[in-house]
């Protein structure tokens, strides 16, 4: 574009030049030819040019040219060339001839603010009300610019200030919804209908609102605009609402105070979005104390209301339960952003008497609740302030109490079970108040449970009503968490659990999905866990694997690296020769929060990235972990598992390295890669918080196991062992006396005493010695893997979650293996194949799975479940063509292996061999 206006601007310099020299030049005598000489003077405004080689020219001043067919009266009302522009007209240039387009010089000149242009074409009789293809006047062009000042000029030409485009929107419509203030009350000012729809309803204040325009919708309001949904019922509130303006919602609600109310309910429906109502919310309940409080307590009135709906057997579990969860949500948010919240670290939100308002809240919760208790005759709509949940809880609180009776009387009498709707009709019958105050909305409709035709024992009203009594424990736990500080879980929500604990695990026990669709609180508050994690842990591995992932990963964004672009000073880069510092080097100085999101690694002096060389990463580093010349690790007795080092304090370095170690396990859980590492039970024990015993000193010294377990199976009263209860421990070579506990070298060990020895000892032996090393593994390992996320697990399963499955199924394998590019299972080649890797050792089809996958280890659930780049990716085959020599290569990234169509299988196996051998370590050599 600025080469072309350049070679204008020459031709144009040359021409003013030989014009100033001779009088002679003339315009050539065809249209086409003279238009484009012309059109670069007219965009400069050289009128005197202009009007010298027009004098004695037959050009058509109106001659329309290019593809938009535009003559040079749009151009200078375009350009703002005014002289020109004069000089056209006053040559017979038409001011409404319209372009391909239906604009007209009037049309560029508005939309482009040139105000001396358009004065000029105004004398020469432009007409303003002459609207485009589109239905466009130049008043919109002017108000969709906001051009104001050229408004007050022309609008006292034109006819119909209403003038609406093919869309039906009228000037004050576009003008609303760019936020023009000034635009909008010139139009006002001079007859605009405030009202006006469109074709599809939409009037100026739903146009304002639709683009969050507070002013512009002030003073629509203020002007006298009516609230009203366009043909679709679609409402201005909603547009505020869906684009989280909550200015506009405030402006809206200040000239409409019953649209508060509908805000509220808002929250109950699924179509709005929760982040847009919070945001909104956020800003309302922020103008005042008055509105912080009454924001809360509607939204406590609308929570309670569907909270008594999702326990009605009548209405539909999955809505309702979506319903009350999503306000209290946004209830919980709102009330943490509060002067009161315990999260801001200022509770000093007064409600006038110097009060905090949290301190409100609960006050009259438990004033409340006392009245209900009582049946004390009170007025509710009369009273202070109050948490209207407190309704919803008791009510929880009710049916829990009852459903505990019933198991109690089914216990001690099972053929005197209840119906479930003699429940329901009990509970009625227990909270009938005086007519004085209002009844409370029932939880059980019986009339409903009589029309299922369910005549069942207690148990059954279990089955009926555990998930949606579940999902309202979710709530109330919710809303305990919110008024306390971070990490911390409410007392009152502990004395809660505590007190229903046998119907909890009944529910638990009945329907375990509860655990993970509500029960969110066993994550967060270990003495609550502790009471359900033999339920917990019966439940299946792959549901528990589920929920620790969906939890782990809660709140983070895709953590695969394939999904986001890689930044290059995220780049872990690796040197193989001293793999273990420069890993060590390159982690420490990466944010903990990068690393969640994704990992990328590159070794030095190779181009291979993806998934497969994180793999291949993780692998070799976990070897590294355990090598004695760190003195980390110290190998067990059975001569395959590792555990921490007791001397390890020989390298200084030793407890940053042990953080380390914990932050690649903990990293590598995370991500779902698999370590080449396996540790004694003991140690997984220590990671996962459970306390060791005698039997897992057997991985260290299995015949003192043996001594130990001959103490306890055995009376050692009358065989003068004279043991006490210190040991004597190898400290870099010297015997040390240490006390098992204070005293312990004057304590004997006795026959009663002797269970409490052998634990002591154990501690010692096992966790004692190598405290120090255990504290800063698991420093690293937690700063990614919560501590409650990972008791969900016991050690034999974190082991297979780490390190995968330790044996090679070849049939799992096979069954779990794709092929591509031709070959299918019934291929020669391919039979070949399985056959090859049949006979294969077990370290060299480790050898083929490192080769192909980047790891040595399968994933638990077997080779179904083999990582890709993008997610679960199978072990692939795929055929390329066969030339002398021709090694097979693969692709780790997508765990493909490229098989050439070898002539026999001794020459398959020949080559494979000699891959795996060359090029397992390094894959860009393969």
């Amino acid at each position: 574009m600025e080469r072309a206006m350049e070679q204008l601007n020459v031709q144009l310099s040359r021409l003013t030049r030989s014009l100033r020299r001779a009088r002679t030049v003339e315009l050539p005598e065809d249209n086409e030819t003279a238009v484009y000489t012309l059109m670069p003077m007219v965009m400069a405004d050289q009128h005197r040019s202009v009007s010298e080689l027009l004098l004695n020219s037959k050009f058509d001043v109106n001659y329309a040219f290019g593809r938009v067919k535009r003559s040079l009266l749009h151009i200078a009302a375009n350009c703002g060339s005014v002289e020109c522009l004069v000089l056209l007209l006053k040559r017979g240039a038409n001011p409404n001839y319209q372009d391909i387009s239906g604009c007209t010089p009037l049309h560029l000149a508005a939309r482009n603010g040139q105000k001396k242009c358009m004065g000029k074409l105004l004398e020469y009789n432009a007409d303003v009300n002459i609207c485009n293809n589109e239905g466009l006047t130049a008043i919109h062009w002017l108000a969709v610019n906001g051009r104001t000042e050229l408004l007050h000029d022309l609008v006292q030409h034109v006819s119909n200030v209403d003038v609406e485009d093919a869309m039906g929107q009228t000037a004050l419509h576009v003008a609303c919804q760019n936020g023009h203030k000034t635009t909008v009350l010139c139009l006002l000012d001079s007859g605009a209908d405030i009202n006006r729809p469109n074709v599809s309803g939409a009037t100026p204040l739903y146009f304002a609102c639709s683009h969050g325009q507070r002013d512009t919708a002030q003073i629509l309001l203020s002007r006298g605009a009516k609230y009203t949904p366009d043909k679709n019922g679609i409402t201005p509130l909603d547009l505020c609402v869906q684009g989280g303006y909550g200015e506009t919602c405030e402006i809206l609600i200040q000239h409409n105070s019953r649209l508060f109310q509908t805000l509220i309910q808002m929250t109950q429906n699924d179509d709005m979005k929760e982040n847009m109502l919070r945001q909104v919310l956020e800003h309302v309940s922020q103008q005042s104390d008055s509105h912080y409080q009454r924001i809360l307590t509607s939204l406590a009135e609308v929570a309670t209301t569907n909270g008594h709906k999702l326990l009605s057997l009548s209405s539909s579990y999955e809505a309702q339960m979506k319903s009350l969860l999503r306000i209290v949500r946004i209830f919980c948010h709102v009330f943490r952003l509060g002067p009161s919240s315990p999260n801001n670290g200022n509770d000093m939100g007064y409600n006038g008497n110097k009060t905090p308002r949290s301190q409100v809240f609960k006050m009259c919760a438990r004033q409340m609740e006392v009245e209900t208790i009582q049946k004390d005759e009170c007025s509710w709509t009369g009273s202070a302030v109050f948490d209207p949940l407190e309704l919803l809880w008791h009510s929880l609180d009710e049916w829990l109490v009852l459903i505990s009776t019933e198991l109690e009387r089914n216990r001690k009498n099972p053929s005197s079970s209840s119906s479930s709707s003699e429940i329901a009709s009990l509970l009625l019958k227990q909270r009938e108040v005086d007519h004085s105050t209002p009844k409370l909305p029932s939880l059980l409709d019986p009339e409903a449970i009589m029309e299922t035709e369910v005549y069942a024992d207690g148990e059954d009203v279990i089955s009926m009503t555990a998930s949606r009594l579940s999902a309202v424990i979710q709530a109330f736990y919710m809303c305990c968490s919110c008024q306390m500080p971070q990490g911390m879980t409410s007392p009152r929500f502990i004395e809660f659990v505590c007190k229903h604990d046998e119907v909890l695990k009944c529910f638990v026990t009945r329907n375990p999905k509860i655990i993970f669709n509500h029960f969110h609180f066993l994550l967060e508050c270990p003495e609550l866990m502790s009471r359900f994690m033999h339920i917990i842990k019966a439940q299946p591995f792959k549901d528990r694997c589920e929920w620790f992932y969906e939890h782990l990963l809660a709140g983070q964004p895709d953590s695969d690296m394939v999904h986001r672009p890689v930044n290059e000073n995220d780049i872990l880069l690796i040197h193989r020769d001293t793999i273990f510092r420069s890993s060590c080097e390159m982690v420490s100085k990466s944010s903990n929060e990068k690393l969640k999101l994704g990992i990328a690694v590159r070794f030095h002096g190779e181009e291979g990235m993806g998934q497969g060389v994180v793999r291949e990463w993780f692998d070799i580093l976990s070897n590294e972990i355990i090598n004695p010349d760190y003195a980390l690790f110290t190998q067990s007795a059975d001569g395959t598992t590792f555990q921490p080092n007791s001397n390890s304090s020989v390298n200084p370095d030793h407890l940053n390295y042990f953080q380390f170690a914990g932050h690649i396990l903990g990293l590598a859980l995370y991500h779902r890669q698999l370590v080449n590492i396996y540790f004694t039970r003991s140690f997984y024990k220590h990671i996962l918080g459970i306390p060791v015993s005698y039997q897992d000193v057997s991985s260290i010294d299995p015949e003192y196991a043996k001594n130990l377990q001959w103490i306890l199976d055995n009376d050692i009263s009358d065989l003068g062992l004279e043991l006490t209860f210190s040991v004597e421990t190898d400290v870099f070579g010297a015997m040390e006396e240490v006390p098992l506990k204070p005293g312990g070298t004057s304590i004997l060990v006795t026959q009663d005493n002797k269970a409490e020895y052998v634990q002591l000892v154990t501690e010692l032996r096992m966790t004692r010695a190598i405290q120090p090393q255990i504290n800063a593994f698991l420093q690293g390992f937690h700063t990614f893997i919560l501590p409650s996320l990972v008791q969900l697990f016991d050690e034999y399963e974190l082991e297979l979650l780490l390190s995968g499955m330790p044996e090679i199924d070849v049939q799992d394998w096979c069954r779990n293996t794709e092929y591509t590019s031709g070959y299918d299972p019934r291929e020669p080649v391919i039979q070949w194949f399985w056959k090859v890797v049949n006979s294969l050792s077990q370290e060299e089809r480790v050898l083929l799975l490192q080769f192909v996958t980047g790891s040595s280890r399968v994933p638990h659930g077997g080779f179904a479940f083999l990582m890709g780049g993008s997610g679960l990716q199978k072990f692939t085959v795929s055929a390329v063509p066969f030339s002398s020599n021709l090694l097979p290569t693969s692709s780790t990234c997508i765990n493909m292996l490229k098989l050439p169509e070898y002539p026999s299988q001794e020459v398959l196996r020949d080559r494979l061999l000699v891959a795996l051998h060359c090029g397992s370590y390094g894959y860009t050599m393969a």
